[in-house]
């Protein structure tokens, strides 16, 4: 049997012996809006919870807009020209416009990419400037949560009269779902706040996971931080798995957010009859699988439908090898689930620590497989221990010693599938 997989840019075709009975698991979603412009435009001028944009934005200077990095397939080349047009029709100059790349902790978007994540007219037009974590001074003290996560927001953002984000939504492994307030926290958040926000507290909390979001302590979080940070509006879409959109959400942001969370859920939810034996996923090709990172995701994606003591197996380029060097600096020491859970329990938060920790939880409960050229194994701690630039041996190591019959998910696009056991 040949199974095809997204993997960097050009994808990845595997060939899978007889034997086991395999299933192909795919991502859902609606279809695709036959005028997406129009949506968009009708959206921003009869918002959710809000008064339309060029209402919002009347009387004001100056608006800052939070936009995804790189690792995320937003479609600003469509999203930002007419939100854009209605701030110049309200009065905002081109000058009083600035637009932040919402980086989080990745790295700093290129020149290159930022023509990418814009479009090369507006990145040429616009002020554009890369969020910066590390980079305390940047930021605005807004005080402590409830709860006493310290929050710092990039004041570039704050120092504007109107806060907007653009992104989209799609379930996300620690969240519930992407979109909305994240663009504001982490992804113009301090180093100090990204730490609180994803130590142990929020990590191992059972309902911190993919499509929870109503009993989320993160979320709820997270709509704190956002609150403190006064988030005006926002735009955000749903895409389909060819990255065409599907719906579009704008307004309020709790409120606008939570229809395009509704809708996300009701039309990706992938229901499968009984848990794996085993999964072959993905980590959804580029961008997503750029470092092995950020395609950590492809694992949490199969995590919840393949048995406990059952095995995974990661497909992942990483061009850009691992990602932080801090993140790297902790692969190469990780001695295992176990051991690392411990480690991290009372210490403080480490930046990236977050990542491992959620594959160390995940490790408890299934054995992982990784199939990577971009990384070695020397470089991936107890984690090399079954990881090869061999793709075939990886197939033979996820099959070996698996009963006549088992039964193998394929998810060709990884953290793109949102797939649950039914009840």
């Amino acid at each position: 049997m040949q199974a095809a997989f997204a993997f960097g840019k050009t994808g990845l075709t595997i060939s899978l012996p007889d034997g086991p009975q395999y299933c192909v698991v795919e991502g859902r979603s609606a279809d695709a809006l036959e005028d997406a412009a129009a949506a968009i435009g009708a959206a921003l001028d009869h918002p959710i919870g809000s008064r339309s944009l060029v209402e919002l934005a009347a009387g004001k200077r100056t608006a800052a807009l939070s936009v995804c990095d790189i690792t995320r397939p937003a479609p600003n080349s469509l999203t930002l020209p007419p939100l854009l047009e209605r701030l110049h029709a309200a009065g905002i100059p081109e000058d009083g416009v600035t637009i932040l790349i919402a980086t989080g902790l990745h790295r700093c978007a290129t020149g290159e990419e930022i023509n990418a994540i814009l479009g090369p007219e507006i990145a040429a037009r616009y002020r554009v400037v890369n969020h910066d974590a590390r980079a305390l001074d940047d930021h605005c003290w807004l005080g402590k949560t409830a709860s006493g996560t310290p929050v710092y927001i990039d004041r570039r953002f704050l120092d504007a009269e109107l806060h907007i984000t653009l992104g989209f939504i799609e379930p996300h492994w620690m969240l519930g779902f992407s979109g909305g307030r994240k663009l504001v926290a982490p992804g113009l958040a301090a180093e100090q706040t990204i730490q609180a926000l994803h130590s142990p507290r929020f990590m191992r909390e059972p309902l911190a996971n993919e499509g929870s979001i109503e009993r989320n302590p993160l979320h709820a979080e997270l709509l704190e931080v956002v609150r403190m940070a006064r988030h005006d509006f926002l735009l955000d879409v749903a895409l389909t798995q060819q990255r065409a959109i599907c719906g579009v959400f704008a307004g309020a942001p709790e409120q606008a957010h939570a229809a395009g969370v509704d809708f996300v859920r009701s039309s990706t939810m992938t229901r499968v009859p009984q848990f794996f034996d085993a999964a072959i996923a993905s980590a959804a090709g580029h961008p997503l699988d750029l470092t092995f990172y950020q395609s950590l995701k492809g694992i949490h994606a199969a995590h919840h439908i393949v048995k406990p003591g059952g095995r995974i197996l990661l497909l992942c380029e990483c061009a850009e090898g691992i990602g932080s060097p801090e993140f790297a600096a902790m692969l190469r020491s990780y001695a295992g689930p176990q051991q690392f859970l411990s480690q991290i329990a009372s210490a403080p938060v480490v930046i990236d620590q977050w990542q491992l920790e959620k594959i160390a939880l995940a490790g408890l409960r299934n054995e992982i497989l990784i199939y990577t050229p971009g990384v070695s194994p020397e470089q991936l701690g107890a984690l090399g221990e079954r990881c090869t630039s061999d793709v075939n041996q990886a197939i033979a190591a996820l099959l070996d010693g698996l009963p006549a019959g088992a039964r193998v998910a394929l998810i060709p696009e990884g953290p793109y599938a949102f797939a649950q056991v039914a009840e």
